[in-house]
């Protein structure tokens, strides 16, 4: 079982969604960028940080 998320910990998710769809919104003007792979392995990294630390809130809410 997964430990209570803290608020320090659901707090740095909402950050690092914001940083995320910010990164984002700016990317698609630059269609280049898709080019690189770190952008890939950034936004799939940050994309499941995102996503594990939304189920651990969600757990912790319904349970």
């Amino acid at each position: 079982m997964a430990a209570d998320p803290t608020p320090s910990t659901v707090r740095s998710c909402g950050v690092m969604a914001r940083l995320t769809l910010s990164a984002l919104e700016r990317a698609s003007t630059d269609t280049t960028i898709w080019r690189e792979p770190a952008v890939h392995h950034a936004l799939l990294i940050s994309g499941l940080s995102v996503l594990v630390s939304g189920l651990a809130q969600l757990q912790h809410d319904l349970g």
